[in-house]
């Protein structure tokens, strides 16, 4: 998930990774930096969990509710 920060920026969620966070100033830049994180587990032989069986729902709150 992709969201932007109030401060600037955007930070990237992995449900699959919940320890893996990225945060840069750009999308472009948050969305590599996740993919490097990724590879770099798959390059130290890490096993990388499926999110197969995540489901995600999300909840928008309202400030005048």
């Amino acid at each position: 998930m992709l969201r932007k920060e109030n401060e600037g920026g955007f930070t990237v969620t992995i449900p699959s990774l919940p320890g893996c966070v990225p945060f840069d100033e750009t999308i472009e830049e948050s969305i590599l930096m996740a993919r490097e994180a990724i590879e770099s587990l798959k390059d130290h032989g890490e096993h990388i969990p499926s999110d197969d069986s995540v489901l995600e729902y999300n909840l928008t709150i309202s400030e005048n509710e």
